[in-house]
């Protein structure tokens, strides 16, 4: 007999209590780990101890694990937290060989929590991150316990641009004007650069700390010195889209139902990266998969609604627990 599934669209939410919301602490410690050859910078958050279980985050495109700063601190009671910077991002140099495909990075990722050794983990990805999240979650299984995804890469190829952070962008590829438009590009100063990114990937960007804009800007003028992060960028978007054409035998959407533990999909209504039109059919597509959509959000919903994300997620660990997902 077929047990019916339930709703995609029930997603309890916990009312355990929640450490105050702190947009104020810096960016967890770092560190540097060596992992199948890579030399990865890691954010750890602290959690209830060696014995809880740990909670491991990947970034989107053009992040860094600093974007998981409030939700691990949320879900700090809970789990210990494992924020890594991918290959070229953050302050992780990539090797000279390294492709930036999905693959490879559900690769690192892979080899990043075998050598912690404290797996199955609860896997979290955002963008490009729950792109790789996915992958991993498929291919290792027995790595992980459940898997968050919030507005995940899948295929999405309409051409817009709303979905650029500077509608300059295409008039830099022209001949004659493009090499002014670049020029132009070129001199933009950190703090800009930041705030261009909240404006494309926050609904409301005015709400950000001042602060935390701060902590952005000092990213990007970081970036400045890393004579890989503009390479890792561009051949991370190639290697996205094209991972987005392959045929449909290796598409995500083939992928996500081999998905087998239990997932949490967020979006956020006003994604202008990612289109919440693709959240229906990412959830469904899951075998134990729910969605959340959170209204007035955008691309980064652990970054702008950091609370909301952590009752969904311990709603799901605790239904999880009380075989109820």
């Amino acid at each position: 007999m077929t047990v019916p599934r339930v709703p995609f669209t029930q997603v309890p939410l916990s009312t355990v209590p929640l450490p105050p919301l702190d947009t104020s602490i810096p960016p967890w410690p770092g560190r540097e780990v060596e992992v199948g050859g890579h030399r990865l910078h890691l954010r750890e958050t602290p959690g209830p101890g060696p014995d809880a279980p740990t909670a491991v985050y990947v970034h989107g495109l053009g992040g860094s694990a600093t974007n998981w700063t409030d939700l691990a601190a949320q879900l700090a009671n809970t789990v210990n937290g494992v924020a890594v910077d991918l290959p070229g991002f953050g302050r992780s140099e990539p090797l000279p060989d390294y492709d930036f495909t999905l693959d490879s990075h559900a690769e690192v990722v892979i080899a990043l929590v075998t050598a912690l050794g404290v797996g199955p983990v609860h896997l979290f990805g955002n963008s490009l991150g729950g792109a790789v999240a996915m992958k991993v979650a498929a291919s290792r299984p027995d790595l992980v316990r459940t898997v968050t995804l919030v507005s995940p890469a899948v295929p999405d190829l309409r051409p817009s641009l709303n979905r650029m952070s500077d509608p300059r962008v295409p008039l830099a590829m022209l001949p004659i004007v493009g090499a002014s438009v670049r020029r132009q590009l070129a001199a933009m100063g950190p703090r800009e650069r930041a705030e261009q990114m909240l404006r494309l990937c926050f609904a409301e960007p005015t709400r950000v700390p001042e602060h935390r804009i701060e902590e952005a800007a000092r990213e990007y003028s970081e970036r400045g010195t890393q004579p890989w992060a503009g390479p890792a960028l561009g051949r991370s978007t190639l290697g996205l889209v094209r991972a987005w054409l392959v045929p449909r035998s290796r598409s995500l959407w083939t992928i996500a139902p081999q998905i087998t533990m239990p997932a949490l999909v967020v979006w956020g209504t006003q994604d202008r990266l990612v289109s919440v039109r693709k959240a229906p059919r990412t959830a469904q597509l899951l075998p134990r998969g729910r969605l959340l959509v959170l209204a007035r959000t955008g691309h980064c919903a652990q970054i702008e609604r950091p609370v909301s994300v952590a009752r969904a997620v311990l709603g799901m660990w605790e239904a999880v627990g009380g075989h109820a997902w």
